[in-house]
């Protein structure tokens, strides 16, 4: 097995090596090949995905991603910020698949910022179509009017099939949980979603035993703060995916705590936490690495079908949970606070 690894910029790099520590420990026979991207990827070749990279990228079985971005880089043209490179490699490897998990582990009740009662048991899967909609739609940029006066265009845009594949990942995954999927649009104003809603009722034709319903994206955001746990699987668009799978994370207590797969359509994934590089924390040894780690469970899961060893990382991260283990963002009452590093070794400890 082929993995590239991919630490990236700010604290990528710390929660990337507490991850290899877990992989090391469990004695897997996998190949592992590090490259740049993002703003190291431009430090190194002056391109935030140097073809190198994109090279051992495809060459490999799966991708474990750090973190990209730093305000250092925010002046440097726009195809140059090493969020171009995320959004490329993306592209460049048809990851249109995005599952983002939102657990909430008993220990950590106390931490998210609703009460115990709302969030306790929560245990949500958001589908997030990745290669398509506004992100990527024609025509964009930014041009002058006759006039004189600045314009700003993006575009959102489905086709059919784009739809129906990641409509097809949804109920897949349902079927394996509880039965239910929860599709997000916004289809009383936005034509694209008037097609995506459609596209969704088609589908759940060939899955009887699934229950379908549709949320308008505002109220999806509502209800994920009133009342989560009333959901199972939620599928939507990009930008809305986007939104809604971060305003998630903070249900589990922390974004540090999510990791995330992005798949193609033969379970190829990139594996990379939720949250961003951080720049203001990194070097300080104080980052969360858990959904990193976790990340890895799920790369061990989808794309390796390993599912003894993904339940023994999962396992593993529980254990250290149990015995008070906290880095900074986590922390709650009579925990054992400790820095990045050190939360990979009580992983790994419990690994053993």
């Amino acid at each position: 097995m082929k993995l590239a690894i991919l630490p990236g910029d700010g604290i990528g790099p710390e929660i990337v090596a507490q991850a290899v520590k877990v992989l090391n420990a469990l004695k897997l026979n996998i190949s592992m090949t590090e490259a740049p991207i993002g703003g190291a990827g431009y430090e190194a070749a002056g391109d935030p995905l140097p073809d190198a990279t994109l090279e051992l990228a495809k060459d490999s079985d799966a991708v474990l991603l750090g973190a990209v971005g730093d305000w250092k880089y925010d002046k440097l043209e726009r195809h140059l910020r090493p969020e171009r490179g995320l959004l490329r490699i993306r592209k460049e490897l048809n990851l249109f698949a995005n599952l983002r998990p939102a657990l909430l582990y008993p220990e950590l009740a106390n931490a998210s910022t609703l009460k115990p009662e709302v969030v306790s048991g929560l245990d949500l899967m958001i589908i997030r179509e990745l290669t398509g909609d506004i992100y990527f739609g024609h025509p964009r940029g930014i041009s002058t009017l006759g006039n004189g006066e600045r314009e700003g265009i993006n575009t959102m845009r489905y086709n059919e099939s784009e739809i129906r594949r990641i409509g097809r990942v949804a109920f897949d995954i349902a079927m394996k949980r509880n039965k239910k999927v929860c599709s997000v649009d916004k289809a009383n104003v936005l034509e694209t979603t008037e097609l995506w809603r459609q596209v969704m009722i088609e589908l759940s034709a060939e899955y009887p035993e699934v229950e379908l319903s549709h949320m308008y994206v505002d109220n999806a955001a509502m209800q994920l703060i009133r009342a989560p746990k009333q959901f199972d699987v939620m599928v939507t668009g990009n930008i809305f995916g986007d939104i809604l799978s971060d305003e998630a994370s903070m249900l589990t207590g922390s974004i540090g705590m999510l990791p995330s797969a992005s798949l193609d359509a033969n379970n190829k994934g990139m594996y990379e936490p939720s949250h961003g590089s951080a720049p203001d924390i990194a070097g300080k040894d104080i980052a969360n690495p858990l959904a990193t780690i976790l990340s890895v469970a799920m790369m061990l899961r989808h794309t390796f079908n390993d599912e003894v060893n993904a339940l023994s990382v999962e396992n593993a991260v529980k254990t250290a949970l149990a015995q008070g283990y906290r880095t900074a963002d986590i922390v709650t009452d009579g925990c054992k606070k400790v820095g990045c590093s050190a939360m990979g070794d009580a992983v790994v400890a419990a690994l053993n």
